[in-house]
């Protein structure tokens, strides 16, 4: 098939978000079942969540969840989009499914398992690349408008918060779940779908 063929899908996710990791795992799956290859963008949910009134304890989390953003976006701007993705799956496999706390040795551990320079960790202590971390975010998120958080979804040029899914679809089912998401992109005055969780994020 030829390059040309393939659509291109963006996704937005920050690592600490186990609803994000659940969306990414079905983007994986429609992949194999589609002409689709997803990018890798990071948001941040603790730039979008500066001067909200939020809760002291997610507010505390939030304070934890800047190291690895801060990761992210070096990784993606001196190794590239594929080492993102892949050191995505590392981490998060180990703060999600495995249990982890999203912190330095959870990080180190992730950059070791994809070969990434184990120096990159320290970039989760310096701001200097908050600049482009929040350019990052706001590309995703400003489509999308400030009510909603990650996970984020691009096709098309159109831009669509979710989908919310527990746990991600496999093969066939994936796919068709995909074609649908797609289908509702491509109104334009399409806004919204929800209705309220009843189950949380299940790894499998």
């Amino acid at each position: 098939m030829a390059d040309t063929e393939v659509k291109k899908v963006d996704f937005w996710f920050d690592p600490q978000c186990p609803w994000a990791w659940m969306t990414s795992r079905w983007m994986l799956e429609v992949e194999k079942v589609r002409p689709v290859r997803t990018t890798f963008h990071v948001m941040s949910l603790a730039v979008l969540n500066e001067g909200k009134d939020i809760p002291e304890s997610y507010r505390q989390m939030l304070a934890g969840a800047w190291a690895n953003v801060r990761v992210c976006i070096g990784i993606e701007d001196q190794h590239g989009s594929d080492a993102l993705r892949e050191y995505y799956t590392a981490v998060g496999t180990l703060i999600h499914p495995g249990g982890q706390r999203n912190d330095r040795a959870t990080i180190e551990q992730a950059l070791g398992q994809v070969g990434l320079p184990a120096e990159l960790a320290d970039l989760g202590e310096t701001d200097a690349a908050d600049d482009r971390l929040r350019a990052s975010h706001h590309e995703g998120m400003d489509p999308v408008g400030s009510e909603v958080g990650t996970p984020v979804v691009r096709v098309n040029g159109k831009s669509l918060f979710g989908p919310v899914i527990s746990p991600a679809p496999k093969g066939e089912e994936a796919g068709q779940l995909f074609d649908g998401f797609e289908k509702v992109t491509a109104y334009p005055g399409f806004f919204e779908l929800k209705r309220t969780r009843d189950v949380g994020p299940i790894f499998d």
